[in-house]
């Protein structure tokens, strides 16, 4: 799916500002037709932005049900003639929208984007009323899944296994754009070495009438390097400048649609890097070179705004990234708003980029594992046939999106899952099978937890980075780091000895309070978290199979309440407010050593 933008034939415009909203807990507004007119008894609120945390009230905050959008947008009178396009770059969980009386999209999953052709249904030159339901329940047919707890005084509470706060609303841009009515629909490229020589394969799709399709790409200084014509051919650039961490060099692939004439009907400009990946034995090479991954698993989380997108948060993360010696993130659990991957592909920070398959794990429940007897996560009345058809969705739809961004080198399509059930091969192969079939070009694993040693994983062998969550020190032993060190070593040994392939600690790391000191390292100082790192470090050191190196997390942030969270979570290595903790500097010294 093509990003809006501005162009000789294209106009876009945000929708961004302060919309009504009603939140409807028991589902009237559906039964009475909300949209058809101005919302009643709305409040202001702002998007993109989460809606719980704007006003300091409970019910708000623990919503759970529909949550009603309005505004009314100006089409100008000078579109008319243009298909006209309403984009939701995402919407969390789901959403059903309506152009004044008229409903024309409906889509499921909170991370990825839709869009509705609307040309029909909007007067330029008018006003025109938008409504959006937005609906944040999870069940067993939803990625993440969830279940919804009835109280006997008629409250409605939302359980879910992962550990993150389930904050919902439109938290990512919304767009009015143009096309002309024949236009450029989707463009996909492959990239490759011949030597010094780049070459580019693309493909591209075009709805409506047109004679011929042009093709020019152009280097960082605007220079043509390469031209062609046709909806899928094959470009050379001789001394290719290559996209690689650190370096994230961009050409431009512009697409121009033709009449016979040879008047461009439409054009669109595609940012191409020009690199390749490649996992071979226990290597994980970008461009033929191995690549170590040091970095965060991060969230889309911040005070007040919640998962709301925010641009100068977002270039603040970047900056401590490059600060602390990072260079690379995973889209810890779902995936992020496209301009964190368009600023990540120019600057050449690396990606793993995953689905918000979250949850999909009964034996662990908000982060904490269960001690007791496992029971099975798959059946017909939990994770089944109808969260593998939404799962298999949600991965269509983020390869759809991420597919031409550099940064993006691998796939994570679930975190944590169960993955020692016999159901859950069944349950895997397909969405394996299925991303490959997508994207050859990309390895593709999942986030393993530590219930499944190499001898019980049942699905390792369908996937080909091995990536590992794990808590030795502080779920399985804590405080006992000396005992850590030994239990980590033995495992990543035997992982390595079973499986050959590269391996990825995903999430490392221990909750700290900040500001808690304490001349003896015990759990929650900040002392304790430093130590704890060092030891994993010292261990990924030891194990030639490890290839990269991402703590858990970034930056705390905010979870559902609970006895084992102290106002969210608090591993991170800065606060919420990017503070750093005492480990952010340990991190900086191991991860700048070089330079």
């Amino acid at each position: 799916m093509l990003c809006p933008q501005d162009g000789p034939t294209r106009e876009r415009r945000s929708l961004a500002g302060l919309w009504r909203f009603r939140l409807d807990a028991e589902g009237a507004g559906r039964t009475e037709g909300w949209w058809r007119s101005p919302l009643a008894g709305a409040v202001d609120i702002p998007v993109p932005a989460s809606y719980n945390d704007i006003y300091p009230e409970a019910t708000v905050r623990d919503h759970v049900g529909d949550a009603w959008y309005q505004t009314d947008m100006w089409v100008p009178a000078r579109w008319a003639g243009q298909r006209i396009v309403l984009r939701f770059d995402a919407a969390t969980h789901r959403a059903t929208v309506w152009v004044d009386d008229t409903e024309v999209a409906e889509h499921e999953g909170g991370y990825t984007p839709f869009e509705a052709d609307v040309t029909a249904h909007v007067r330029p030159g008018a006003e025109n009323r938008v409504t959006v339901v937005v609906n944040n329940e999870l069940s067993w047919a939803s990625i993440p899944p969830g279940t919804i707890e009835e109280r006997p005084d008629g409250r409605r509470v939302q359980r879910y296994l992962h550990d993150f706060f389930n904050y919902a609303g439109l938290h990512r841009p919304v767009w009015l754009y143009t096309t002309p009515p024949a236009h450029i629909s989707d463009i996909t490229v492959t990239t490759a070495f011949d030597d010094t020589t780049g070459v580019i394969g693309y493909q591209v799709d075009s709805t409506g009438e047109a004679d011929s399709l042009r093709v020019s790409l152009r280097d960082a200084s605007g220079a043509e390097v390469a031209a062609a014509s046709g909806a899928v051919a094959t470009l050379r650039v001789p001394d290719v400048h290559p996209w690689a961490p650190g370096d994230g060099y961009l050409y431009e692939l512009e697409v121009s649609l033709l009449s016979a004439s040879g008047e461009v009907i439409d054009g669109y400009r595609q940012p191409v890097g020009v690199r390749t990946v490649e996992v071979r034995g226990r290597q994980f090479l970008i461009n033929g070179t191995p690549f170590y991954f040091r970095g965060f698993g991060k969230h889309e989380d911040a005070a007040v705004r919640g998962k709301g997108h925010d641009d100068a948060l977002m270039v603040h993360d970047f900056a401590l990234l490059e600060w602390i010696g990072a260079n690379s993130f995973r889209t810890s659990h779902y995936p992020y708003a496209e301009e964190v991957l368009d600023y990540a592909d120019r600057h050449g920070v690396v990606v793993i980029s995953e689905t918000a398959a979250v949850g999909l794990n009964l034996n662990i429940g908000g982060g904490v594992f269960n001690s007791g007897k496992r029971v099975s996560t798959y059946s017909p009345d939990t994770i089944g046939e109808d969260t593998q058809r939404v799962h298999l969705q949600a991965i269509r739809e983020l390869v759809a999106r991420d597919k031409n961004h550099p940064s993006v080198v691998l796939w994570s399509v679930a975190n944590e899952p169960d993955n020692v059930q016999p159901e859950a091969r069944d349950y895997f192969a397909p969405l394996a099978a299925e991303t490959r079939r997508l994207d050859p070009t990309r390895p593709v694993a999942y986030a393993n937890a530590l219930l499944a040693p190499p001898d019980q994983c049942v699905v390792t062998d369908l996937f080909d980075v091995v990536l590992l969550n794990r808590y030795y020190g502080w779920y399985f032993g804590p405080g006992d780091l000396e005992a850590a060190e030994t239990a980590l070593e033995a495992e990543l040994r035997q992982w390595a000895e079973t499986h050959d392939k590269p391996i990825i600690i995903t999430e490392y790391g221990a909750d700290t309070y900040p500001g808690l000191r304490s001349i003896v390292p015990t759990p929650w100082t900040e002392e304790y978290q430093a130590d704890l790192l060092d030891v994993y470090h010292r261990v990924f050191d030891r194990v030639d199979a490890v290839v990269g190196e991402q703590v858990w997390n970034f930056a705390d942030f905010a979870t559902t309440a609970g006895v084992f969270r102290v106002d969210g979570n608090k591993k991170g290595v800065f606060t919420r407010d990017r503070r750093p903790k005492t480990a952010a500097f340990h991190l900086r010294a191991r991860w700048r050593k070089d330079e």
